[in-house]
């Protein structure tokens, strides 16, 4: 028998072929809590043992600005948020791939009147999301602070001190909530809501998980919060409670392809699966406990007593425009901090001003002191800018254009200074006038 010797590029060629092929790999950019990426990542690494899932948790802000700033080639594969804003900025600039044809056909169209998936096909709807107030028992009973049920119930006096909060420009789902409160109850007195909770506020956490981080140890009584943050505290026997207010909006937290990503293919079977009801039904975890895009009908194991999102998006007063939102964006998340997140302290004091001096005139102050009262809490509690300066569109393009141009940027940092400057101008005289009236 003869044999048959190999040269050695042959036989590298040969022992190639032979091999099995490496794991290719499928990076998720999410501002989702590990307990829900893990159950993610196992349960699609066990169904699809040829792919590796890498996680990239940013909020959602962060992680429009790394898309935007990664070469086509290298961006990951799949962007998973909970923020239909936030896809409309990807979808505006070209940033994301039509994946539909991975699309599951047994997802309804709309929840309420929103559709669940982009009508351009450029993202869809993986779980259901709403916007409310999760609250800590223990500490409500304790301090004897009524359980709250509406927005307007956390900016009670008695509330100074005991509400916990996130800016829109570290959270994506903050962002939702601010915008939901705006849309529901007008521009100017949609502030006037933010204003006042924000000056009941205890601190301004860092990342939105901080709020329910917060309220299930005690450190806050109360804090808006995304619907899983709540549900997920509560199913795992957390001592809290999670309440949708009439002014909530239901919409889907979605996933989308990423334009110019390395490994498309494999990136939309991970989007599959998260559709499948396999995926849909990870959701329903206790540590997880969000809201399925697939009817319930669908899936296995509804928890007693869960939310019915259509319910939910039936009762409610809002009606979101997402093309609203994401056209005033990063005007929305630069007022929130020029005004609240960068004068906290100064709105703060502001509040507790005008607490003090409304305890010691009583239910209707007259005369003098009343005047000085209300010119306190308009200046306390008014926004900066009007609905119509907010949509001029100087100022829409301002905020639109490429921050590295030097025009541009020196624009903004003009609008963003005099904007702080004005907030902490406004609650220094809302204090004067506020103990003036007291006296």
């Amino acid at each position: 028998m003869s044999t048959i010797k190999l040269t050695p590029l042959l036989a590298a060629l040969t022992l190639a072929a032979a091999a099995p092929a490496l794991a290719g790999t499928v990076t998720v950019i999410t501002s989702f809590p590990k307990e829900l990426t893990q159950a993610y990542k196992t349960a699609f690494e066990k169904a699809h043992p040829d792919i590796k899932l890498e996680i990239l948790n940013k909020n959602t802000v962060s992680g429009i600005a790394y898309v935007k700033e990664t070469p086509a080639g290298k961006r990951p594969e799949v962007f998973w948020a909970s923020a239909p804003d936030a896809f409309e900025v990807l979808a505006n600039d070209k940033l994301l791939e039509n994946a539909t044809d991975v699309a599951n056909p047994s997802v309804p169209d709309k929840i309420g009147s929103f559709p669940i998936n982009d009508p351009n096909g450029m993202f869809m709807g993986q779980a259901l999301a709403g916007y409310g107030i999760m609250y800590n028992t223990r500490l409500l009973k304790a301090k004897k602070l009524p359980e709250p049920t509406t927005w307007a119930d956390l900016l009670e006096p008695q509330w100074f001190g005991n509400v916990g909060i996130t800016s829109p420009s570290r959270s994506g789902t903050m962002h939702l909530t601010v915008e939901t409160i705006l849309q529901g109850e007008g521009w100017e007195q949609g502030w006037n809501t933010m204003l006042r909770m924000a000056g009941n506020s205890a601190a301004i956490t860092e990342r939105s998980f901080g709020v329910p981080d917060g309220v299930n140890n005690g450190q806050f009584g109360a804090g808006p919060v995304i619907d899983f943050f709540g549900l997920s505290s509560k199913y795992s026997k957390f001592p809290v409670e999670f309440v949708y207010p009439e002014e909530t909006s239901i919409v889907p937290a979605n996933i989308a392809l990423i334009a110019g990503s390395s490994n498309a293919a494999e990136g939309k079977k991970f989007i599959q699966f998260a559709l499948s009801k396999p995926g849909q039904e990870i959701l329903l975890q206790p540590q997880i406990s969000r809201l399925p895009v697939l009817p319930y009908s669908d899936l296995s194991n509804i928890p007693e007593g869960y939310p019915d999102p259509g319910a939910i998006a039936k009762r409610s007063k809002v009606q979101f425009d997402v093309n609203l939102s994401q056209s005033r964006y990063y005007i929305v998340q630069s007022l929130f901090d020029q005004t609240i997140t960068f004068r906290l302290k100064e709105l703060q004091q502001a509040t507790k001003a005008i607490h003090d001096a409304a305890k010691k005139l009583g239910a209707n102050p007259t005369g003098e002191a009343a005047k000085l009262l209300d010119e306190a809490r308009k200046l306390a509690w008014s926004p900066i800018l009007d609905a119509k300066q907010v949509a001029d569109p100087e100022l829409v393009a301002v905020f639109a254009g490429n921050k590295k141009d030097a025009e541009i940027s020196q624009k903004l940092s003009k609008l963003q200074g005099d904007w702080n400057r004005q907030a902490g101008e406004n609650y220094s005289k809302a204090v004067s006038l506020a103990q003036q009236a007291a006296k």
